[in-house]
């Protein structure tokens, strides 16, 4: 008995594109990573080898350049728009084409106390990620999200409370450490005016959320953050959020003849709580 397929997709990963915007001597620069998603009639390719419904996925990463080229690529979810649209005309097996693109964060290097017009520096691993979904019929998702936000703060984190058994060696704390890497996605229902503002809206309601939340937990300020995000981003319908517990433990000096008053801490990697949601607004 042969097997059957009843499910597949393709795509083209990890294209990355660079664009300098010149206006005189004053440059913007743009620096993504763009991945297309094609979904459609493949079966052929699939089963009988018959590659002539399937758009080569050299031609998708040519086609994010032409389109650099010709079209304007801020705010992103306008440009993934663009390319969305070109490839489900140049594909005509594909019944859906995704399109997501990480906006690699760069600032202007001060001299002197100015930003300078050509020269930057890369102080974050912080990606903004826009992503366009469109089926054949039109009907489109639009999500945009932010992704590798490292934040920590110092005072106001607590976690007690919790069980124990005879396997818990975790105190109880009223002041710890409290260091995250946010990842964020959300998906917009409706018209959305200004993809930039809104984008600005949910990400300073995400930080300041966190920066001041009175926390008793991850999972506590977790929801208080995408509360807050949802209620400063009207356009805004779903929240997903995770968040990676980054460890601070408290480092014992004893040995060394030498007190600890919640100032020394070992930064630990591995291995971490992991703590997620999704929100929904009305929920």
């Amino acid at each position: 008995m042969r097997a059957s397929l009843v499910a597949d997709n393709y795509r083209k990963s990890a294209i990355r594109l660079v664009k300098v915007v010149r206006e005189g001597a004053h440059h913007h620069l743009h620096d993504f990573t763009v991945d297309i998603r094609c979904e459609g009639d493949f079966a052929a390719a699939y089963v009988a080898g018959d590659n002539s419904a399937v758009l080569a996925t050299d031609t998708m990463k040519n086609t994010v350049y032409a389109l650099a080229r010709q079209h304007a690529v801020d705010p992103p979810e306008t440009f993934a728009a663009v390319i969305v649209t070109h490839l489900l005309g140049a594909s005509r097996a594909a019944t859906r084409v995704t399109v997501e693109i990480a906006k690699h964060a760069w600032s202007r290097i001060d001299v002197g106390g100015r930003p300078h017009d050509s020269a930057f520096e890369h102080g974050s691993a912080e990606d903004r990620i826009a992503c366009i979904s469109t089926e054949r019929s039109g009907a489109t998702v639009v999500e945009a999200g932010v992704r590798g936000l490292v934040v920590l703060r110092t005072a106001g984190s607590a976690f007690s409370g919790f069980p124990r058994d005879r396997h818990t060696t975790l105190k109880e704390t009223r002041d710890r450490v409290f260091a995250t890497a946010i990842s964020a996605r959300w998906r917009y229902s409706g018209t959305v005016p200004d993809f930039n503002a809104a984008f600005s809206a949910a990400r300073t309601a995400l930080t300041e959320t966190f920066a001041t939340h009175p926390s008793e937990s991850v999972q506590h300020t977790l929801h208080a953050m995408g509360d807050a995000a949802l209620a400063a981003c009207p356009a805004m319908e779903e929240i997903r959020l995770s968040l990676p517990n980054r460890h601070h433990l408290l480092v014992d000096l004893s040995p060394f003849g030498l007190d600890n008053p919640n100032e020394i801490f070992v930064a630990t990697a591995e291995p971490y709580g992991l703590i997620e949601a999704t929100l929904r607004r009305g929920g």
